[in-house]
């Protein structure tokens, strides 16, 4: 969904349906329902407020951000959601930071006999607070990862297991709804730990996907979202023969 301000002060909605909306709109059984929605500022640059300050910051904000069209994919779209906090004295916000490996890029190897495993464990963290907001601690993060290359699991006795997928984008990216662990970090944020499983991957996709200057070695994105908070952390691995 987008909302295109013209010149004439008009605001027209821009919306469509995404391709998991599609689908259930095909089957014509009377299933497809919209219940809820939801909305982001991705365009929005905030840098622009510390510059001009806050009155000439917004104005500029409000005159010069280009709107994006309205995205069928679901994956593409909303990367940056709007949240509702009754807390009327919030200031600060948490972020998501990587405990464990301390750099957000990972080398492994394909998998193969025995299957590559990297752990990571992701943490929330909040600057110049002792604790955080309730309504901000995630209970359930949305992880998304390349099913040609990546799988993920979580736990520590059944590391090799896979986990279900809520959603499979077209272009391979499958979505899973994971639950945070049970311990919580002394600033009471969430923590997730998650095996990442390199899957074994031919010649010919090394071929295919292998990066420009090296096709000996594929480079893939796990991404990681907060539910209630919308704070997501990247993860780049790079996956090699």
């Amino acid at each position: 969904m987008g909302f295109l301000d013209q010149a004439t002060n008009n605001i027209i909605m821009d919306a469509v349906l995404t391709d998991k909306g599609r689908e259930f709109l095909a089957r014509n059984d009377g299933s497809f329902s919209i219940y809820k929605f939801a909305a982001a500022d991705d365009e929005i640059d905030y840098t622009i407020i510390p510059q001009f300050g806050r009155t000439v910051g917004k104005e500029k904000i409000t005159k010069n951000t280009p709107v994006t069209e309205a995205q069928t994919n679901g994956l593409l779209d909303l990367k940056y959601k709007l949240v509702s906090i009754s807390n009327p004295n919030l200031i600060r916000m948490p972020n998501l930071s990587l405990a464990s490996p301390t750099s957000t890029t990972i080398a492994m190897t394909k998998g193969q006999g025995s299957v590559a495993i990297q752990t990571v464990v992701i943490e929330q963290d909040i600057v110049n607070e002792n604790t955080m907001d309730v309504e901000l601690v995630d209970g359930l993060f949305l992880v998304t990862a390349h099913a040609d290359f990546v799988r993920v699991s979580q736990g520590t006795n059944n590391r090799t297991s896979t986990m279900t997928a809520i959603n499979e984008s077209s272009d391979r990216i499958k979505s899973y709804l994971v639950p945070r662990d049970s311990t919580l970090t002394q600033k009471n944020g969430a923590k997730l730990t998650l095996n990442l499983l390199t899957k074994p991957i031919s010649d010919q996709q090394f071929e295919i996907y292998g990066n420009y200057s090296n096709k000996s070695q594929i480079t893939t994105y796990v991404e990681v979202q907060g539910i209630a908070s919308g704070e997501r952390i990247t993860l780049q691995v790079n996956i090699s023969k």
